[in-house]
């Protein structure tokens, strides 16, 4: 009997002690409460910071529409500066460059927050566009074409959209090089690469000026012809022409040039230079018949 007894009074005693723990003391209510007050002026912070950092793109704006570009330049890229990690600072530091390259002509402070955006924000859409403004400046704005090469070629590594227009890009650049073998290298790599690409036409045209300037006529006549029977409608069978007359004429085959220059009659859009190739053929037949 003792025994039962003081089982149960053990029993009560366990009870008693868990219904104590499971009450909150009020030095633990008062630290949740501290906590609590914490979390919430903390989050308020952040919502404080985001708006600040929205004002402050929201004014860099504003001196932009306004024309004050040196003002949009400095806010824009102030934003980056204080506040890299926000979803707008790739596309603060982009507009900057933007602006300093279209605005200011800055051309070289222009590629520098370019290089950044794509240095910084490596997996962000606004890297590939920034990467593509550096080569473009290069090539349009500098004529640093060597420089412009390498930046175009990192895009064709990114596996970028729009390669054929790299490419074309990179071939376009030896070929103001005067580099005319490596120009017509990167066009044949288009034309095998993206033989869809709309740029074909225009592609297999320049192809055929290359190698007419490296001297190689036959296979230039031979070219210029294939884009005049593949594509009849296009613009650049026009200038294959005209080019198939020039390798022609070059060959001496003088009446053949002829007849290839009057077909572009009343339609290749060059007039003034076509007049002036067909007279100078025609004096050069004239020439060659009194020498006979």
């Amino acid at each position: 009997m003792e025994i039962q007894k003081l089982k149960k009074q053990l029993l009560k005693e366990e009870i008693r002690r868990q219904r104590r723990n499971s009450r909150f003391s009020p030095r633990l209510i008062s630290g949740v409460f501290l906590f609590l007050t914490l979390l919430i002026a903390a989050g308020w912070y952040y919502v404080g910071l985001d708006g600040r950092q929205e004002r402050l793109f929201d004014k860099a704006e504003e001196f932009f529409q306004s024309g004050q570009y040196e003002k949009a330049v400095h806010s824009f890229h102030r934003l980056y500066e204080k506040h890299p990690e926000n979803e707008k600072a790739a596309e603060a530091l982009y507009r900057s460059g933007d602006i300093l390259n279209l605005y200011l002509n800055k051309y070289h402070e222009a590629i520098l927050a370019f290089l950044l955006v794509a240095r910084d924000y490596d997996d962000q859409t606004w890297a590939q566009k920034a990467q593509f403004q550096v080569a473009d400046i290069y090539k349009n704005r500098l004529r640093d074409y060597p420089k412009a090469i390498v930046a175009y070629q990192k895009l064709l590594d990114r596996g970028v959209a729009d390669s054929d227009r790299i490419q074309y890009e990179i071939g376009d650049a030896y070929f103001r090089l005067n580099n005319y073998e490596q120009a017509r290298i990167e066009f044949e790599g288009l034309v095998k690469s993206y033989p869809e690409s709309n740029l074909v036409p225009e592609v297999k045209y320049r192809i055929a000026l290359a190698q007419s300037l490296e001297g190689q006529l036959k296979k230039a006549e031979k070219t210029f012809r294939e884009v005049i029977e593949a594509y009849p409608g296009d613009p650049f069978a026009l200038e294959a022409r005209f080019g198939l007359a020039t390798v022609l004429e070059e060959q001496e085959r003088l009446r053949e040039s002829l007849i290839e220059l009057q077909k572009l009659k009343g339609v290749y859009p060059k007039e003034d230079a076509l007049t002036k190739r067909i007279n100078q053929v025609e004096e050069r037949i004239r020439k060659k018949k009194k020498a006979i």
